[in-house]
């Protein structure tokens, strides 16, 4: 897995660091199958802003925030894409059933 964490308009600290590894560790609990992470962290005038792209087998899930402060937007995105994260694991596992022409016409007996 790759997790790129850049700041735009910001220099990312260690405690932010930690802070969005602390918040992926709930993420990577429901799915484990991710390739690939992106976290754009950023500041526009009085708005802190953050943004994270999971790429996962076949598609790739996107969430962004904006709140007065980068802790809780960093918070909220994470809350939006669990999700997401639960929606699409929900999506591959009801995906996989038997086809209705392998079903007996007589039903049970």
């Amino acid at each position: 897995m790759n997790l790129n964490i850049h700041g735009h308009h910001l220099e990312i600290t260690p405690a932010l660091r930690s802070y969005v590894l602390d918040k992926l560790t709930r993420i990577r609990r429901h799915f484990d199958h991710v390739i690939d992470i992106d976290v754009v962290l950023s500041v526009e005038k009085l708005q802190q802003k953050a943004e994270i792209t999971l790429r996962v087998r076949g598609s790739s899930l996107h969430a962004e925030s904006i709140e007065p402060d980068l802790y809780a937007s960093i918070d909220v995105m994470m809350d939006k894409l669990d999700r997401q994260v639960l929606r699409h694991k929900d999506r591959l596992k009801n995906h996989a059933h038997t086809a209705l022409k392998h079903h007996s016409a007589a039903g049970p007996q």
